[in-house]
């Protein structure tokens, strides 16, 4: 997509605006196919969270890929895009076991990460299959705000409890047809995951009912030039070999999963600003945007990079900014970036917008969450309109109080 290109969608839908790129997306589905097209047996299920608009999700169901998902919401998300219930996994942190029976009335795959929920979902209901996530207690990412795999994580069952699991499922006589983990996202090391694959390895040849073995994802991704990135053709060789093995040794072609969002649709995105207002102060140079940490949180949120680029003026002579938002709190997208001169009028591109950023959108200062664009060659499509006042009154109820 040219600056031009892109300037015009801003005109057309307002600003501030996320476009989405569908070439991009189906690009990078398809080069993770190709990574592990030595495995028979291979599912690749978005992670809705990434992502949740209805038509990126129907991007996916016509790729024929999976979806997986962490609430009874993002289910039905689901299933009103097309998909069929069984090409959903539903795998949650924390919830009830109502949910998780809401889940299941849904026709859905369930994957369970806690013991006491796995105990009495086997007491009840023991005849339905389910996945078991475990926690391997290896980082294979720097961060541990985005890393769900160390001791410490609250998610899955430790890899240490499994003797405890296998009584439950003696106990009750439950059916395991699946394990899985996820370390978390920005996997930048290789070997640090693929001993994580090794532990998983060793549970998998446990149950002698599996059908498919759940790697999880976090495959990071490039955010500025020169970023380290997920060797992913690496990893599938090794990876893919070591499946084929496995699969020797336990009798039977099991399916290979994985739950990528990030990689799927980070680079896809962009992010659309007007400058407000260029500030100049007694030490820096503040470029104020028509938008805020209500609609892109992650650099607040994670401390994470997105580069910035003047696409008004991209040949322009740097300068240094220090980018912020319009929000009643400090809401610092980049400090101290050099950008090419920035006047007011400029429309900003945030690059790799297209994971955890309009999903993780708010209403903060009652500010209005932003259309939403897919391009798909050459041609733009209007897929969320911009949020209206009357959206944020549809759900208030308005109470005169006799004081």
């Amino acid at each position: 997509m040219t600056n031009e290109f892109l300037i015009s969608l801003t005109k057309k839908y307002e600003s501030p605006l996320y476009v989405y790129d569908a070439e991009v997306i189906i690009s990078q589905y398809n080069k993770l196919k190709a990574a592990f097209s030595s495995v028979k047996q291979l599912k690749i299920n978005y992670a809705t969270k990434a992502l949740s608009n209805i038509s990126i999700l129907k991007v996916f169901n016509s790729l024929e890929a999976g979806l997986d998902t962490v609430s009874v919401q993002e289910v039905q998300l689901g299933l009103k895009a097309g998909f069929e219930p069984h090409d959903i996994i539903f795998t949650p942190n924390g919830v009830s076991l109502e949910e998780i029976e809401q889940a299941m009335g849904l026709g859905v795959q369930i994957n369970i990460d806690n013991i006491d929920i796995l105990e009495q979902f086997g007491q009840k209901y023991p005849d339905f299959p389910v996945c078991i996530r475990m926690n391997p207690h290896v980082m294979a990412g720097g961060n541990k705000k985005i890393s769900v795999g160390h001791i410490d994580s609250k998610f899955g069952i430790s890899i240490h409890q499994l003797p405890h699991i296998h009584r439950v499922v003696e106990n009750t006589g439950m059916l395991i047809h699946g394990v899985h983990m996820h370390t978390g996202s920005d996997i930048y090391d290789i070997d640090a995951f693929l001993r994580a694959t090794e532990i998983l390895f060793n549970v998998a040849a446990t149950f002698k009912d599996l059908e498919y073995i759940d790697f999880g994802s976090g495959f990071k991704v490039p955010y500025k030039e020169g970023d380290i990135q997920t060797d992913i053709e690496e990893l599938g060789e090794k990876l893919s070999k070591r499946f084929n093995d496995f699969c020797k040794d336990f009798g039977r072609d099991l399916t290979l999963m994985f739950e990528p969002g990030k990689f799927l649709v980070s680079e896809a995105g962009q992010f659309l600003v007007n400058v407000n207002v260029v500030k100049q102060t007694t030490s820096t140079v503040f470029a104020s945007v028509d938008s805020g940490l209500n609609h892109l949180i992650r650099p607040m949120f994670y401390d994470s990079y997105h580069h910035i680029e003047n696409i008004s003026n991209p040949r322009g002579k740097k300068r240094f900014y220090t980018v912020v938002g319009y929000i009643c709190e400090t809401d610092t997208f980049g400090t101290n970036r050099q950008i090419s001169e920035i006047k007011e009028g400029d429309v900003l591109s945030f690059k790799n917008a297209g994971a955890y950023c309009y999903s993780m959108a708010s209403n903060y200062n009652s500010r209005y969450r932003p259309a939403e664009v897919m391009v798909y060659k050459e041609k733009d499509y209007l897929i969320r309109e911009r949020e209206t006042i009357e959206d944020i009154l549809n759900k208030q109820v308005a109470v005169n109080l006799e004081l």
